[in-house]
């Protein structure tokens, strides 16, 4: 049996989604202080990537939007007038009330490249879901690196040519402007061959 390569490309909107958070610089950085913001509704926060570190705090109602959805969001922090452009970097999660106990972000800097996971997002019907089978999803999002005006807010894998027992996999796509970190070797999503179908296949 002879593996073909596809010609699989990727394509997605060169734009993150945008959303702005307005947050407070913190003056108390200890555990009390931390545990006081949370009671009061607020989130603990860190800014990474400037000359220094900054602490602040934001409502936690303004996460709602960036945290229940895959996709990539850019950033406006805007703390105390200070108007910064970041990506959520990492959220730490009260492990029995799902509150959120601290939120790091990471600073953009148009000339310095990021890592960033992005969702997927499939264009077409593969051939081999008309004959029965099913598409089964196994890689959500991929990580990529690049400019921060040139990471993608999802990535577009084509799927139409997609038969019986095939899959796609992360070194099938090609991209342009950002690369992908992902393992070449890792797959995407494949279509399965029902049961009732494998005895006609053979």
């Amino acid at each position: 049996m002879i593996h073909k390569k596809l010609p699989f490309g990727v394509g997605g909107q060169l734009i993150m989604k945008s959303t702005e958070i307005v947050g407070f610089k913190r003056a108390n950085l200890g555990k009390q202080d931390a545990r006081a913001l949370r009671e009061a509704a607020m989130v603990p926060c860190v800014l990474y990537g400037g000359a220094d570190q900054v602490h602040f705090s934001a409502p936690m109602y303004l996460f709602r939007d960036i945290l229940f959805t895959p996709d990539v969001y850019k950033i406006t922090l805007n703390i105390e007038g200070e108007v910064h452009f970041a990506i959520l970097q990492d959220v730490q999660y009260h492990p029995v009330s799902d509150i959120i106990l601290h939120a790091d972000f990471l600073l953009i800097d148009e000339s310095k490249e990021i890592k960033v996971e992005v969702p997927i997002r499939f264009i077409g019907t593969a051939v081999g879901v008309t004959k029965g089978g099913k598409l089964v999803q196994k890689l959500r999002k991929i990580k990529v690196q690049g400019l921060a005006n040139n990471i993608p807010d999802y990535v577009d894998v084509p799927v139409a040519d997609l038969d019986l027992g095939k899959s796609v996999k992360v070194g099938n796509l090609k991209v342009e402007g950002f690369k992908i970190l992902n393992n070449a070797s890792l797959p995407i999503a494949g279509v399965e061959i029902p049961r009732a179908l494998r005895g006609t296949l053979k």
